[in-house]
């Protein structure tokens, strides 16, 4: 699929509904999942990709046939990190591609790491626990203040260990994730990403224009965009139970999770999504992609409506990095802890 010009602009009705005849979602009329231009480098991923921290949640025979049953599906991304359950998503996924075309696949990992022995020495595990000889994707994982990102583009930083894996074709393309508006900007300034990973996601995104400077800093550089939380419905109601032990709280209805999904998506950009990590949800977002539409009218004043009270995720963070105040890695769940704050 060509690259096509997506919704620049998603907070105004108007904007959203000049574009929906615009062939933004070619292919919906298929019960195939659709499948986007990753940013400059040309490869073509399927809308949603298969989140790997789910595999920490399921026995090892679940995990290889949920990945069997995505890879059959149509789903050709597979995003994973050694910090997932400290290495059993990505031991569970090695051994759960077994089998299938690895060259049919696009295959994403992530370090953690800000120097370059100790990515080094990540990115090699990684390799081995995932029974690959490269990468097609390698992220800096979780960027979250302008000092860590200088740490890790430095001299004797990670990226000296990933360019140096680049070289010997152990990574193909270079990426990172961030939380915050001023990581990511300072991250893309200084090195020219292949792929930025980023919220964007419709309470973020409506309650305080989370995200507009990331997009649009990528776009102009022509890094291909990947969507993290894109069903999270913001932190937990302070009253009230909690129907799954997660750090945030997800849009989980199909209804809801068609509109989320399709927000997310209708930026410039945007290549695909990685949603919230349990398997019910995913295959859920799976049904959504194969029915995406244009945003219209309707869907943004019902997304509004969604996100109206609802209370970000990031912006601890954002606030954090705002008063230059040291980050102290918060404990999500997806670090193999539990979360200890909102």
């Amino acid at each position: 699929m060509k690259r096509r010009r997506f919704i620049k602009t998603v907070g105004s009705a108007a904007g959203v509904a000049a574009l929906s005849g615009s062939g933004v979602f070619a292919g919906n009329d298929s019960v195939e999942v659709p499948q986007r231009v990753l940013g400059r480098t040309g490869i073509k991923l399927s809308v949603v990709g298969f989140p790997g921290l789910a595999l920490t949640k399921c026995d090892q025979q679940t995990g290889t046939t949920a990945l069997h049953r995505a890879f059959d599906g149509g789903i050709n991304y597979f995003d994973v990190a050694p910090a997932y359950g400290n290495g059993d998503a990505e031991i569970k996924m090695g051994i759960g591609l077994g089998g299938l075309d690895r060259s049919k696949y696009f295959l994403a990992c992530k370090t953690h790491a800000r120097d370059q022995a100790g990515a080094r020495t990540e990115l090699d595990r990684s390799l081995q626990r995932l029974k690959t000889d490269h990468f097609d994707l390698y992220q800096l994982h979780h960027l979250v203040t302008p000092a860590e990102v200088k740490k890790a583009l430095g001299p004797g930083g990670s990226m000296d260990a990933i360019l140096e894996a680049r070289e010997r074709g152990k990574v193909k393309h270079i990426g990172f994730s961030a939380h915050t508006t001023k990581g990511a900007l300072e991250a893309m300034n200084a090195f020219k990403f292949d792929t930025v990973m980023f919220p964007i996601n419709f309470v973020e995104y409506y309650t305080r224009g989370f995200g507009k400077e990331v997009m649009a800093l990528a776009n102009q550089q022509g890094a291909g965009l990947i969507s993290i939380k894109p069903i999270s419905w913001g932190t937990w109601p302070k009253e009230g139970q909690k129907n799954r032990e997660w750090w945030y709280r997800s849009v989980e209805e199909p209804r809801q999770i068609g509109l989320a999904l399709r927000f997310a998506l209708s930026h410039e950009g945007v290549a695909a999504a990685i949603p919230t990590s349990f398997l019910d949800l995913f295959e859920k977002t799976v049904e959504a992609a194969k029915a995406l539409r244009p945003l219209d009218p309707e869907a943004v004043e019902q997304l509004q409506q969604m996100a109206a009270n609802r209370e970000s995720i990031f912006l601890n963070e954002e606030k954090q990095v705002a008063m230059n105040h040291p980050h102290a890695n918060p404990a999500y769940v997806e670090y193999g802890h539990q979360e200890a704050s909102a």
